[in-house]
């Protein structure tokens, strides 16, 4: 049966962070907070796990999920190339809504789904999905929703759509804003935005010069899109 916290009550925000970093680590979905939407979450790690999230949201692995990490440090194990402008994005725009498509650490023993070498990372800026992180390491993160369905801006939606196959619900509260991140793909010599949101062109090539990409901002769709190179139209970033 499903367990869900009010993370606005401290006793419950603490009960459940340890709750749901358990479950994370016996292979199982948690549904948490983020700066953008509400994300299903799971071991980065575990391949079952991962497959249980695409299972859960009716993804197949042809649109793999991004990963959240609670740390720079942690981003930095997991890429093998932030190529000329990955730092200075970070260090301007992390913790936030910016998502990195960079290459992955070759070594790293993990199944994403078909990511073809790369790997879609970003440090959310919600108290809550940073405590969460900091206990579980990496995870695999993507919109709290089945495919098709609005992205969830409260738990509660997120429930609604994801129900028994979620263990443990953090209730963070209502969504600040449903703009989603800005995902930027740094696997070309050239930054090239492949989702442009809540961080602006201007922006990016204040930090970059110049940059590849798209000139208006998407709202939230019915997913939010890509980003390993392969649309997962699912991302909670």
């Amino acid at each position: 049966m499903s367990r869900r916290y009010d993370c606005a009550q401290e006793s419950e925000r603490k009960d459940g962070i340890a709750d749901a970093a358990s479950t994370v680590r016996r292979g199982e979905l948690v549904v948490l907070p983020t700066d953008t939407v509400y994300g299903i979450g799971a071991d980065a790690f575990g391949p079952a796990a991962v497959a249980s999230l695409l299972q859960a949201k009716g993804r197949g692995r042809d649109m793999p999920p991004p990963v959240l990490v609670g740390s720079v440090r942690a981003a930095h194990a997991l890429v093998e190339d932030l190529g000329g402008h990955g730092q200075d994005l970070i260090d301007e725009f992390w913790p936030g809504p910016l998502t990195l498509v960079c290459q992955a650490t070759p070594s790293l023993s993990w199944d994403l789904g078909d990511t073809k070498g790369t790997v879609a990372v970003r440090m959310p800026m919600h108290p809550v999905a940073l405590e969460l992180l900091k206990e579980t390491g990496p995870m695999a993160v993507s919109s709290a929703n089945t495919s098709g369905e609005p992205a969830a801006t409260t738990a509660a939606e997120a429930e609604a759509q994801l129900g028994e196959s979620v263990s443990v619900y953090l209730d963070g509260g209502p969504c600040a804003d449903d703009v989603p991140s800005t995902i930027v793909d740094l696997t070309y010599a050239v930054p090239r935005v492949l989702r442009l949101g809540a961080v602006s062109m201007e922006r990016l090539r204040a930090v970059c010069g110049t940059v590849i990409g798209e000139a208006r901002p998407r709202r939230t769709p019915a997913e939010e899109p890509a980003d390993n190179g392969s649309p997962d139209d699912g991302s909670a970033d």
